[in-house]
């Protein structure tokens, strides 16, 4: 019965994707309105799409999106990346074609070299690989977004730094997110840098694009810089010291998590070790053992 469950599924699968490149999804009433004419503010995130990807599936991309892929919190993950939903999921869809692809082909060529295999066990891993192929790129994306957010937590710090330094030395609050963020280098500094630049051109507040640029990216510390930058623009409040204490805060939290990981780190170490001293201990064993039971 198992090869027929898993010729039916891939029959039905394959009929989907047939019917999504044959009449593709039309867009909602909502994708079609422009963005200008939504109300919506342009988002201060860039994001890049991968052309090779996009292109080989072009056709699946619309009707998996439609379906919810890849998630709303997978989207600020990949916002944090730079990287676009559609080449998301155009991964995910390649990497599980290809684990599908990858054990029939390699039973074919046992078939053809005159090699019994079983017809159950490829189909079995076939659909196991496409499976682990469609999850993996999600957890690698949320891997590689959380040591994102790090590093963009401390430079942030270093941010905040050049910040109270350059309002201590007269500056005004815009003057002085300006002055720190054409500073610093990488790509924290550089979304930095791209949120002033677009608050400059769309003539509104810089915290009010910093809140935003912190809501897409889902860091609640910029969302908070923005909240503290606003009272100084709006109500004149003096913030050099709250910048002070907010840096000298990141970088503590930052430390610990540090050490945190370490020790997480280390305390996964001591499994592999003490498999390793329970195997010596087994090879030592194994004679005497072995004279006790010949013995009997």
């Amino acid at each position: 019965m198992i090869p027929f469950i898993c010729l039916g599924g891939g029959a039905g699968i394959g009929l989907w994707m047939l019917l999504t490149w044959a009449i593709p999804p039309h867009p909602s009433l909502h994708e079609r309105l422009p963005t200008a004419g939504s109300g919506a503010a342009a988002p201060v995130v860039d994001v890049s799409e991968a052309g090779w990807a996009v292109a080989a599936v072009r056709p699946l991309v619309p009707g998996l999106r439609r379906l919810g892929l890849p998630g709303e919190k997978l989207e600020r993950d990949l916002r944090v990346l730079g990287r676009g939903p559609d080449t998301h999921v155009a991964i995910k869809v390649v990497v599980s074609c290809t684990g599908l692809v990858a054990p029939l082909l390699l039973q074919g060529l046992l078939a053809l070299a005159d090699v019994p295999a079983s017809v159950e066990v490829p189909l079995v891993a076939a659909l196991g690989l496409a499976v682990v192929g469609f999850v993996a790129p999600d957890l690698e994306v949320r891997a590689k977004a959380a040591r994102a957010r790090a590093d963009f937590r401390g430079a942030l710090s270093a941010f905040l730094d050049l910040v109270w330094i350059t309002l201590a030395g007269g500056a005004g609050v815009e003057v002085a997110l300006l002055a720190a963020a054409e500073v610093g280098r990488g790509p924290a500094f550089t979304q930095l840098r791209r949120a002033l630049d677009a608050a400059q051109l769309t003539r509104s507040t810089p915290w009010s694009t910093l809140r935003r640029l912190g809501e897409e990216l889902d860091i609640n510390e910029l969302a908070e810089l923005a909240a503290s930058i606003s009272l100084a623009g709006t109500e004149g409040a003096k913030i050099r010291t709250s910048l002070a204490a907010k840096a000298k805060a990141l970088r503590t939290h930052l430390v610990a998590d540090a050490e945190a990981d370490a020790q997480a780190a280390t305390e996964r170490m001591a499994l592999p070790v003490t498999l390793l001293f329970l195997g010596f201990l087994g090879f030592i064993a194994y004679p005497a053992v072995a004279q006790v039971l010949n013995g009997l």
